[in-house]
């Protein structure tokens, strides 16, 4: 997934909980901080919504495993902007919405593969 990570990339921000363990890699592989991004902030101990490295001001690359509507990656990133963050791009292991990787508030979205690429392929003759 290394070469998926976008040009000028500064955080990349694993969402909870899938994202996490990916973004570490990445970030373990690349040397680019990491962040954990919470679904939302905690009422108690540090309060914060995403944990690591800072993100305010930061270009942010959001991972996460598996997207299939995207509702729960936009919420995270809007949560992220309104810390300050500049979200510019997403990065998941499985597309599973139909067509290529696309949110519209994000500008550029990466998959490792698409649900598309996964499917077993159909035999000829009636499964012969």
């Amino acid at each position: 997934m290394v070469p998926l990570i976008p040009p000028g990339t500064e955080v990349l921000a694993g969402l909870e909980l899938g994202g996490i363990p990916i973004a570490t890699a990445l970030s373990l592989e690349t040397g680019i901080p990491a962040a954990f991004v919470r679904k939302s902030a905690k009422q108690y101990g540090t309060c914060r919504l995403a944990e690591g490295v800072a993100v305010e001001g930061k270009r942010i690359c959001v991972v996460e495993d598996v997207i299939t509507t995207g509702g729960q990656v936009l919420m995270s990133a809007n949560e992220l902007r309104n810390q300050g963050a500049l979200v510019t791009s997403l990065l998941c292991v499985i597309w599973r919405a139909a067509g290529p990787p696309s949110l519209p508030e994000i500008e550029t979205c990466r998959a490792l593969f698409t649900a598309a690429e996964l499917e077993p392929p159909v035999p000829n003759g009636g499964g012969q």
